[in-house]
C-alpha cells in the first residue's frame, strides 16, 4: 500500500520473529531530584503539526515528532524522534485521544492515514492522535535483515525441529545477533515498559493533562502499563481486544492456536456453503483438506513471482492474518481458489505480509524521522518480537526446551493441527535475546485510577475472551467489562454496538454496566 514489493525476506523467518512511575508536579513536569534524571526538556516541548512529509495521505491528515531519551535512566545517552498523526477535532476540542492499534509493531501513522473513517466520529470533541511507538515505522525502527548473509533461509523449520532441535536453537541464536546488528541503539531499550513514559511525553506534548486513550489488541496491554506507572495522569481509557498480563509466550501461543484453530473452522463452515469453495461443501473433509494442503506445501513449496518458494507455514502464516476479520473471509475464499486451482500465490501472500511491505532499508541509527520509503521490509515482524521479548522474562534454557519439546509439541497440535506447528515456534522467538522485565507480569495490577472500559470478543482469534475477564479481575475496580458476543479481533470497527459505546465513554464519559453485552451482528 506503501510502495511496490521490491523484493522479499522469508516469509517463515518473519513469521518467527511472527518501572516505576515518575512523580510529577502539578504542571505534568517530572520533578527533578538527586535520584532521578531530569526530564524536564522533553516535558517542555510542543508538537509542531504540519503536512505529511513523504506519504501519500489525506489532506487533512497533519504530521508531527516528539523527542523522547532513548534511556530514561541516562538522558543524555541520546534522544528518539517518534512520528505522530492527528486528524483535528471538527468543533471545539477538549485535548487529545491517543489511539495506538497494537501489533505489537504497527504502525499507527499509516493505519490512521488509511483506515482514519473508524476514527471521526471521535474528532466531534477530540483531536484524534497516533503515533509510531520506537522501534516501528518512521520512529527509529528495528530490522534483523534481509540477506543470506544475515539469516539464513528456514522454510523447514518445523522439520528441522523435530530432527534437530539443536540447530533451531542455534538458528534462533542467529537471528538474535543479525536483529541486534540490524536496529542499531534503540534495540535495548524497545518495550512497552519504555513505550508507555514516551506515550507521557507525548500526553504533555499535545498539551493535555490527562491521557485519553483508545488502544487495540496489544495497545491493551500499554495502556495498562500507563495506567501502572501514571496513575494519576489516566483521563478517560478504552481497551479492545485485551492481552493477557501474566502468560507466558509458551501459554500464549497455545491460546493463539485455539483462537485461530475456531476461527478457521467458522470460515470452513461459512465457505463451504458456497459452490465457489475451493474445498468443496462439506465442512469435516474441507478442515482435512486444509490440513493436508498446509502438509502438501511444506514438502513441495509453490515457486512465487520473486524467485523463491511458497511453504505450507508461509500459508499458515497468511490464513491467520485473514482470519482478524469476517469482512475479509470472501478475499480468502478468492485467493484460496487461485493457489489450489491454478497455483497462484499472489493473493494469499498479500495476506502473508499484512499488506504493510515497503522496500527499503534501515536508518542509520542517528533518532531522527525516517521516510516511509526507508522503513525495512521486516520491521512489523522484527518489532513484535523485540517488543514481545522485552516484556517477557522468561528465557528457558536450550535444555529445557529440548526436554520439554515433545510435550509442547503435542499441547500445540492438540490445540490446532492447522496452526499449532507455526505457533509452537514462538517458544523460540526470544532464545539468545536478553532476559526481558518482569514489570508487566509483577506490578500491573491493582489499579487506583478512573474507570476504564475493556472490551472482550467472544470469537475473537488472537486475544481470547478470558483474557479480558482474567486482566479486568487483575486490574481492580477500575475495569468495566463490554462483552462482544462477536466474531472477529477486536470490535469497535466491526460492532456498530461497540463502537457506539467506546464512542460515547471516551466523548462523554457514559459507561455501560459492568458486564453488559453487545449482540452478534451477523446472525443470518
Amino acid at each position: 500500500m506503501l510502495g511496490k514489493l521490491s523484493k522479499r525476506p522469508s516469509l517463515r523467518r518473519s513469521a518467527v520473529i511472527s518501572a516505576v512511575g515518575l512523580a510529577l508536579l502539578g504542571v505534568g513536569l517530572p520533578a527533578a531530584d538527586d535520584d532521578e534524571p531530569d526530564l524536564t526538556r522533553f516535558y517542555r516541548q510542543k508538537v509542531s503539526w504540519g503536512k505529511c512529509e513523504g506519504m501519500e495521505a489525506p489532506k487533512d491528515l497533519q504530521c508531527g515528532k516528539v523527542t523522547v531519551p532513548l534511556d530514561y535512566d541516562d538522558p543524555g545517552a541520546g534522544t528518539l524522534d517518534l512520528a505522530l498523526a492527528r486528524y483535528r477535532a471538527t468543533g471545539e476540542s477538549r485535548g487529545s485521544v491517543l489511539l495506538n492499534f497494537g501489533g505489537p509493531g504497527g504502525a499507527g501513522v499509516d493505519q490512521l492515514a488509511y483506515g482514519s473513517k473508524d476514527f471521526m466520529g471521535l474528532t466531534d470533541g477530540y483531536d484524534v492522535v497516533t503515533f509510531d511507538p520506537r522501534g516501528v515505522g518512521r520512529s527509529s525502527p528495528v530490522s534483523c535483515g534481509d540477506g543470506p548473509e544475515d539469516i539464513a533461509d528456514s522454510t523447514d523449520d518445523s522439520t528441522e525441529l523435530d530432527a534437530d532441535p539443536q540447530a533451531v536453537l542455534e538458528e534462533a541464536r542467529a537471528t538474535a545477533a543479525a536483529c541486534a546488528k540490524h536496529s542499531g541503539p534503540v534495540l535495548p531499550h524497545i518495550g512497552t515498559v519504555n513505550v508507555s513514559r514516551d506515550l507521557d511525553v507525548m500526553r504533555q506534548a499535545v498539551g493535555d493533562k490527562k491521557l485519553n486513550y483508545l488502544g487495540f489488541s496489544y495497545g491493551t496491554r500499554l495502556g495498562a502499563v500507563y495506567a501502572t506507572q501514571f496513575p494519576d495522569k489516566v483521563g478517560r481509557m478504552a481497551l479492545d481486544g485485551v492481552d493477557t498480563l501474566t502468560e507466558p509466550l509458551t501459554e500464549q501461543g497455545v491460546a493463539g492456536a485455539e483462537g485461530q484453530q475456531r476461527a478457521l473452522e467458522n470460515f470452513i463452515n461459512w465457505c463451504t456453503k458456497d459452490i465457489g469453495c475451493p474445498f468443496g461443501q462439506d465442512p469435516r473433509t474441507a478442515r482435512e483438506d486444509v490440513v493436508q494442503l498446509v502438509e502438501s506445501m511444506d514438502e513441495d513449496p509453490v515457486p512465487t513471482d520473486f524467485g523463491d518458494v511458497f511453504t505450507g507455514q508461509d500459508l499458515v502464516g497468511a490464513i491467520g492474518q485473514a482470519l482478524y476479520s469476517e469482512d475479509l473471509w470472501p478475499s480468502l475464499q478468492r485467493a484460496l481458489t487461485s493457489l489450489v486451482e491454478d497455483g497462484d500465490t499472489r493473493g494469499v501472500m498479500a495476506f502473508a505480509s499484512g499488506g504493510m511491505a515497503v522496500p527499503g532499508r534501515n536508518g542509520d541509527g542517528d533518532g531522527g524521522l525516517v521516510d516511509a520509503e526507508d522503513v525495512p521490509l521486516d520491521n512489523l515482524p522484527a518489532a513484535l518480537m523485540a517488543i514481545n521479548c522485552a516484556d517477557d522474562p522468561d528465557r528457558p534454557t536450550a535444555e529445557d526446551i529440548t526436554r520439554n519439546l515433545g510435550r509442547l509439541r503435542a499441547e500445540y497440535e492438540r490445540a490446532s493441527p492447522v496452526f499449532g506447528r507455526y505457533r509452537l515456534t514462538e517458544v523460540l522467538m526470544c532464545y539468545g535475546r536478553p532476559k526481558g522485565t518482569d514489570f508487566i507480569r509483577e506490578k500491573v495490577k491493582d489499579l487506583d485510577t478512573p474507570k476504564m472500559l475493556l472490551v472482550g470478543t467472544r470469537g475473537d482469534p488472537a486475544t481470547p475472551y478470558r483474557w479480558t475477564v482474567e486482566t479486568a479481575r487483575r486490574l481492580g475496580s477500575p475495569a468495566v467489562v463490554l462483552d462482544n458476543r462477536d466474531e472477529g479481533h477486536t470490535g469497535y470497527a466491526s460492532s456498530t454496538c461497540v463502537h457506539g459505546k467506546v464512542d460515547a465513554f471516551l466523548l462523554y464519559g457514559s459507561l455501560p454496566a459492568n458486564g453488559s453485552s453487545c449482540g452478534s451482528e451477523h446472525d443470518d
